[in-house]
């Protein structure tokens, strides 16, 4: 078995030594694609040979010739692997992302290309959901866009709808987790609890009816005033640096997209002490990613 040396590292000059030319990045794809091992996807032999292309495996047994990219969110490009493997590592490394448009003016490439290569990189940067929200664990909803002329609190026909959970330490914040929301109901809000945290935390909400018929399934759920923000001062401390962040970055998002963006954001918030795994992390989910 081959033994792959991981790229370590968000210093882009160390990147580029690493990743010269297209043929670079293909090696990296099999090192990662193969890593356990070779197996046919035709027809599960395991010994093969060198394909057509390099880098590209045929089975020995019934000669399918697979190549790196093959099965993969890299297959079928309208741009080089290398650009592609650049991009990947600007989304995940660069602190705030970069925009399309960003993206489009460095590489030379429609912004649209751009704008559809980077909603694959976000759908990998989906949380996985097996590491649900630990310890104190703050919970309330926000709107992206603005409140509606003329109402106040909940309202339905608010455009972007979210709820966002964060872990609350003593000496700061842990991990987030957004999503896209309907209705403030007890039902979506249920929902999402449910995926993001875990049963046993110290649960904090404002005192919306919505969360009241969630304390027979959260037992520590704690409902308190909000007392205009100052009751979860540090999670709309969060909620500010995400509208700040769409604001100064992508100045627009519809709602059918937005929880591409909340998954992005905080795939790198969650990652912050993480930061020199973070380009492996993605080019491993986007060969694998079904």
């Amino acid at each position: 078995m081959e033994v792959r040396e991981k790229f370590i590292g968000v210093n882009s000059i160390k990147f580029n030594k690493r990743f010269k030319e297209d043929l670079d990045c293909y090696e990296y794809l099999s090192l990662v694609k193969w890593e356990a091992g070779y197996r046919c996807r035709k027809c599960d032999y395991e010994k093969y040979c060198k394909g057509e292309k390099l880098f590209s495996r045929r089975c020995l047994k019934c000669k399918y010739d697979e190549s790196s990219t093959s099965n993969t969110m890299f297959d079928k490009l309208k741009f080089s692997i290398l650009i592609a493997f650049h991009i990947v590592f600007k989304i995940g490394t660069k602190k705030k992302g970069m925009s399309s448009l960003e993206l489009s003016h460095e590489f030379e490439l429609r912004q649209k290309t751009c704008w559809f290569f980077k909603q694959k990189v976000q759908q990998v940067m989906k949380s996985s959901m097996k590491s649900p929200l630990t310890g104190v664990v703050h919970v309330d909803e926000f709107v992206i866009g603005g409140p509606e002329e003329g109402k106040k609190g909940r309202s339905k026909g608010l455009k972007k709808l979210i709820v966002l959970a964060i872990e609350i330490l003593e000496d700061g914040v842990g991990r987030a987790y957004a999503e896209v929301i309907e209705h403030s109901s007890a039902k979506e809000l249920g929902s999402f609890l449910v995926k993001y945290v875990s049963k046993d935390a110290d649960l904090v909400s404002d005192k919306w009816k919505g969360y009241t018929p969630l304390k027979k399934e959260f037992k520590k759920l704690k409902q308190v005033a909000s007392d205009d923000g100052k009751n979860f001062k540090k999670l709309h401390i969060h909620i500010m640096n995400i509208k700040g962040w769409l604001r100064g970055i992508h100045h627009h998002c519809s709602k059918e997209h937005m929880q591409n963006y909340l998954d992005e954001y905080h795939f790198r918030y969650n990652r912050r002490s993480n930061m020199d795994t973070i380009f492996d992390v993605l080019i491993r989910k986007m060969v694998f990613y079904k």
